[in-house]
Parts: C-alpha cells; sequence; structure tokens
C-alpha cells in the first residue's frame, strides 16, 4: 500500500473514484485498493494502464498553466514515483520509465532511441523479464524412455537434462516439431505477447533481449501497446500540440469517430460528447459519421467504374490495412487500392474548406490514424489524433467529466455511423450505388476484420486468385470498434451502439450530401480536384 499512500498525497485531488464516470479503471494497485476501482475491460497491461494515463494527465495540467518545462517535468517524475519502496522493480527503474513516458505524452521518442516518425515506440527501461526462449520444457515431462521429442528434432537443439528435457536456445530454428511429437504435451511454445500480437512480424529482439520494432514493416496498428504487460510500448500523444492551440486562441475542432457512439456507455450520446468537449475549449465538433457517406459516396462511384472493367479494388479507411496494403503488398497498392480518402480526411478537408485556418482533432480508437495525419502525402488531413483514453486524460487534467443531454446531435446517415463495425464501410458504399440506381446483385464482396483475414484476403488478391470482386479490409478484429483503444469490451460497446443508434433518423446518404458543400474540397488522396 505504500506506493498507493504515496500517489494519493501527491495527487489528493484524484484519490477515490478516477476515471469520474467509474467505468473503467485500470490501475496498478494492491487487492486492498481495487475496492475504489471498477475494472470492466481487461487487457494486458490492465494493472499499469492507471499509471500510464495518469502521466498524461498531468502532463496535460502543466500544459494548461504554462509550466511544462524540464523543471516540473523532473518535480512530476518524482510525484509519480516518490520511494523510497517501489511498487514494481525498483525506484531508479520506475524513475527512468516516467520520463520516457512524459517524452511520449509530449509527442517525443524515448531518450535512448533514435530519432524516428513511427507513432508505437519502446521503451527499454520497462521493457523486461520475458522468456527469449520460444520453445521451453515443462515440469509435465516424464523423461520417457522413447523421448520422440529427440528423435523429432532435426538440428540436435534438445537433448536429456537432469530430471527433464533440455531445450537448447542457440540450436533451437523454432519449427516447433518436438512439441507435436511429446505425447504429454510438456513442451510449450513462449512467444512474447507483443510479438504474438503482431499482425505482420515486425516486432523482433535484439541481443539483450529488448524489443525491436522493424519501423519497415509495422503498420502502426498499436495491437502490441495493450499485450505488453510490462507496459515497455506506447504510442507518441499530442495532446500538449491540442492544448497549446487551444491557449493560442486558435479554432481547434473536434472530430469525433463513428465508434464513439457507445464507448461510454448508453448514456453517452454524440450531443453529450460535443458538449463535454465544448467544455474543454474545442470550438465545436462535428461526427465523422458524415464522412463515412462522403467516403461512401466517392468509393462507391470508384467501384462502380472497377466493376465495369472487372477490376479488383480495396477500400481505403482503415488506416492500418493501408501501411499493410503499402509496405507488404506494393503492387496492390498503386493497382487495386481506392483513391478515396478515409472519412477522417473527408472531415478534415470539409472543415479547412469552409473554415480557414481551424485546426482539426480526430478522436476515435485507434492508433494507426496517428500515423495517417502524419502522412504528408495526404494534404488537409487532421492536424492530430488522440484515443479514447488521452480523451479522458485531457478530461481529467481539467476536471470535466460527460454529463448527459438532453438536446440530439446528429450530421451522419445511419450508414456512416455504422463504418465503425466491420461490413459497415461495404454495405454505405452498396447503399450508396443503390441509391444512384444501380444493379449491385452481381457485386461480390470479402469482408476482412483482423490482421490475419487481411492478409490472407490480399494475397489471394497478388496470387490472382481473389473470387470476389472488392476487399473490406479492417486490421482490428470486429472493425474500428474493436480498435487497440477502445474503452469497453466490444461487447458491452456493440450494445450501448445499438442502443443509441435507435435515435438515429432515417436519412439516405446522397440525400445527407445535398446538404454540404461537397464541389468545394477534394475527395482524392491527392488531393487534386475532379
Amino acid at each position: 500500500m505504500t506506493e498507493l499512500k504515496n500517489l494519493q498525497a501527491a495527487f489528493p485531488a484524484e484519490t477515490h473514484d478516477w476515471p469520474h464516470d467509474g467505468t473503467r479503471s485500470l490501475c496498478p494497485l494492491p487487492p486492498a485498493a481495487k475496492m475504489c476501482y471498477t475494472i470492466i475491460m481487461v487487457t494486458n497491461d490492465t494493472g499499469i494502464v492507471w499509471f500510464k494515463h495518469k502521466i498524461m494527465e498531468e502532463v496535460c495540467r502543466l500544459a494548461w498553466a504554462g509550466k511544462l518545462n524540464d523543471e516540473e517535468k523532473d518535480k512530476l517524475v518524482y510525484r509519480m514515483v516518490p520511494g523510497p519502496k517501489s511498487e514494481y522493480c525498483c525506484v531508479y527503474k520506475e524513475r527512468e520509465i516516467v520520463r520516457q513516458r512524459i517524452r511520449l505524452a509530449c509527442a517525443e521518442c524515448p531518450s535512448d532511441m533514435p530519432p524516428s516518425n513511427s507513432i508505437v515506440q519502446v521503451i527499454n527501461a520497462a521493457c523486461d523479464d520475458c522468456p527469449i526462449s520460444a520453445y521451453s520444457v515443462t515440469d509435465n515431462c516424464r523423461f520417457c524412455m522413447g523421448r520422440p521429442c529427440l528423435s523429432s528434432c532435426r538440428f540436435a537443439a534438445i537433448a536429456p537434462g537432469e530430471v527433464r528435457m533440455h531445450i537448447d536456445p542457440a540450436k533451437c530454428k523454432e519449427c516447433g516439431m518436438c512439441a507435436k511429437a511429446c505425447p504429454y504435451g510438456a513442451i510449450v511454445h513462449l512467444e512474447r505477447p507483443c510479438k504474438k500480437a503482431c499482425p505482420v512480424g515486425a516486432i523482433t529482439y535484439d541481443e539483450w533481449g529488448f524489443c525491436k520494432i522493424n519501423e519497415s514493416k509495422c503498420v502502426q496498428c498499436g495491437h502490441c501497446i495493450h499485450n505488453c504487460p510490462f507496459g515497455a510500448i506506447g504510442s507518441k500523444t499530442y495532446l500538449v500540440n491540442v492544448i497549446q492551440d487551444i491557449l493560442a486562441g486558435k479554432e481547434v475542432i473536434a472530430m469525433c469517430a463513428p465508434a464513439t457512439e457507445g464507448q461510454f456507455g448508453d448514456k453517452v450520446s454524440m450531443a453529450a460528447v460535443k458538449q463535454t468537449l465544448l467544455k474543454l475549449g474545442f470550438a465545436d465538433m462535428v461526427e465523422v459519421g458524415l464522412g463515412g457517406d462522403m467516403t461512401a459516396a466517392s468509393e462507391s462511384a470508384e467501384w462502380a467504374e472497377a466493376f465495369a472493367q472487372g477490376r479488383k479494388m480495396t477500400t481505403s479507411c482503415c488506416s492500418a490495412f493501408i501501411n499493410l496494403l503499402r509496405q507488404h503488398f506494393p503492387a496492390q497498392y498503386e493497382q487495386n487500392m481506392s483513391e478515396t480518402v478515409s472519412p477522417m480526411c473527408a472531415i478534415s478537408r470539409y472543415l479547412k474548406s469552409t473554415r480557414p485556418g481551424c485546426v482539426t482533432v480526430f478522436i476515435g480508437p485507434c492508433i494507426a490514424k496517428k500515423s495517417e495525419s502524419r502522412d504528408t502525402s495526404i494534404p488537409d488531413n487532421a492536424d492530430y489524433v488522440m484515443t479514447y483514453g488521452e480523451l479522458r486524460a485531457l478530461m481529467r487534467s481539467k476536471d470535466i467529466d460527460f454529463e448527459q443531454c438532453e438536446g440530439g446531435y446528429q450530421e451522419a446517415s445511419i450508414w456512416g455511423k455504422r463504418f465503425a463495425t466491420s461490413g459497415g464501410v461495404a454495405n454505405a458504399v452498396l447503399e450508396c450505388m443503390e441509391e444512384r440506381g444501380e444493379d449491385i446483385s452481381q457485386i461480390q464482396l470479402l469482408r476482412c476484420a483482423g490482421g490475419d483475414e487481411c492478409k490472407k484476403a490480399l494475397m489471394q488478391l497478388k496470387a490472382g486468385v481473389l473470387k470476389e470482386d472488392f476487399i473490406e479490409g479492417m486490421v482490428c478484429p470486429g472493425g474500428c470498434v474493436g480498435g487497440p483503444s477502445r474503452h469497453k469490451t466490444e461487447t458491452e460497446i456493440s450494445r450501448a451502439r445499438e442502443t443509441l443508434l435507435k435515435s438515429a433518423d432515417s436519412r439516405k446518404i446522397l440525400e445527407n450530401l445535398s446538404r454540404y458543400p461537397m464541389d468545394t474540397f477534394s475527395m482524392r488522396r491527392d488531393g487534386k480536384m475532379g
């Protein structure tokens, strides 16, 4: 309880009911302290999410106060880890981790890492204690006389030990034949959770066992972040930049992802979210479901042309899917990807064309959107991206919570609102085609949700054996609602979403877009009109 008492002394205003809505509180606290918290969504880093978000919150408080300098950052390190006893390992290591997390909270790379444009970063001080050996022999080994494991290994990596068989990691090629041969199932595959979560094999290790991310392979999906039990992987955050622009008097406009509805329960509507963001200092908020309508309308025209030509095509909404195409399937990226911008970019361009000089901030469950916003090949995209966890940290830094709102708010059709779920993009595109009177009865779709499904579909496309006409690609299971920075479990989100979406009216996509100046901005990725 020492660390809890120290944190309570350092942050007396936040000791009892964090977060204020009481729905999700993930903390590195002893069991006796958990009576103050309600844990809803469990991830591999459940025990330290509270700690990570608390650092972001305090960095935001310093930014609001205009005190985000080296001296105050150093004071924050000691407030977070006052000592003399540590919670996890030793106070010096914990303080170093806090220092590096402060850097990430300021959109900087860890100090011991080379400069990089990559959003996902590794904190070496926190990367520790994971097994290096991929295959290990457990106590279930009966040290049998037949030794099928020994016979199955072609690399002389397994040999008798004192009481059980032993695998030499220097010789092991990780083929897994020994594990398959063992009749007792005594040989297990110990794969690091970060590596296991990566859909593209971008994670390796150096000679000391520290995690290394191959940026040429990484698609910035962020799945590794919450799968690391030590919290050693994080993403750069742009909260400080947003705060500085608000304080500078700029017109900062929030753009909330379609996945927002349901993230905070069925009582927090889009109107309630907008009300909260205005209290935070944002000039306005627009739901990105409207951008979903815009994207569906533009992409449907592309689909119709491609179908007439017999050309296969993929969607272009999911940033991680686009990164997967560009980095692992470059030919398909050039030949088969839709040229239509994502809903995030569509809304950003709409706002910048109608409100020149504004700053656009996307809020959603996605890490990869941060990489999209940094992509200079897509002009007038969102200036900054923040996740729901980052939004909650920003809210706590101003002691603001969600409140129920009586009024309604809707700018998107129900089709645009459902962009967040697997199949939602394809359904909206087909709806637009039907609204234009086109025949869609012969169109075949392949809906992919999850990295493995996306890779399989793209390999079929590359090999020329894909039967379907179009691929809807979403790297997160279930679609955007299953994003790495979702605020609750997918089941809870889906249940709350359905309740909230029942209040949406039945406007059509093209009817809805007739109210907006679609001719004032480009829907092409390169920003060219026409």
